[in-house]
């Protein structure tokens, strides 16, 4: 119909004008490479956690495997003596505090900042059943949690970065380290499994949800079980030692 024919039928003609879209309300393509950068770093600190709970959990096959595993780490190998260099410990832990912190900003866009929208989001948890968004909603909690704890553990390694059977287990129980320890294990672990699951999802390199959700609850149960038994064998070990504490020796 022209104009003429809608205004003689008493309709009024709808005008299709171009709408200039803001790129503050449309995203912005910093949006996107974040996300991509969010979820590198995320893998990589989740890669991180997998091989350093089984590193320390070598404390479970006695002191003499620790140690051997502690100067491989440490290039060993490279050192007339056998005696690996502690400041690779310090540099590494220096480089993983910077990627943490970096993860943490980027995490920190979609963090509900006011009061209000804790709310929002906790009325609208207990309204629906839907998996995901209730282990995002675990996933920030705990991500809170180790924005406080990860800082510290870090800069514990910065600044006394001698690691070995006797020197680790004075840390856990002289120095009532078990604490921090306690509180960062499970914080980390549920916090990086969940963390790799919405990772795999998200970019879809996995299909069956449901079978991988039965993976990372069994990956949580195992790895809590892990730390918390080289947690005690720490504990254990340092009871039985005497201050100051002398590091471990091979063969003594």
């Amino acid at each position: 119909m022209t104009a003429k024919t809608l205004a003689a039928t008493g309709l009024k003609a709808r005008v299709l004008t171009q709408h200039t879209l803001n790129p503050r309300q449309a995203g912005h393509p910093w949006s996107a490479r974040a996300d991509r950068l969010q979820s590198i770093t995320g893998l990589a600190l989740g890669g991180f956690l997998l091989l350093h709970m089984h590193f320390e959990s070598s404390i479970l096959l006695g002191k003499e495997v620790f140690y051997q595993v502690v100067q491989l780490l440490e290039g060993g190998m490279f050192s007339s003596s056998g005696h690996g260099f502690p400041w690779v410990t310090k540099a590494f832990s220096v480089f993983m505090l910077i990627v943490v912190c970096l993860h943490a900003a980027l995490a920190l866009r979609r963090f509900p900042t006011q009061l209000g929208q804790w709310r929002q989001l906790r009325a609208h948890l207990g309204s629906i059943a839907h998996k995901d968004t209730h282990a995002w909603f675990w996933q920030l909690v705990t991500g809170f949690v180790l924005f406080f704890l990860v800082p510290v553990h870090l800069f514990t390694m910065i600044l006394n970065p001698e690691i070995g059977p006797h020197l680790s287990a004075e840390r856990v129980f002289h120095d009532n380290a078990w604490v921090l320890y306690g509180l960062l294990l499970p914080a980390v672990v549920v916090h990086a499994m969940i963390g790799l699951y919405r990772v795999s999802v998200k970019w879809g390199w996995v299909q069956n949800r449901k079978r991988m959700r039965h993976t990372i609850k069994g990956l949580i149960v195992y790895l809590l079980c892990l730390g918390s038994a080289s947690l005690v064998a720490y504990m254990l070990i340092g009871q039985g030692l005497s201050v100051p504490v002398t590091p471990f020796v091979p063969g003594q």
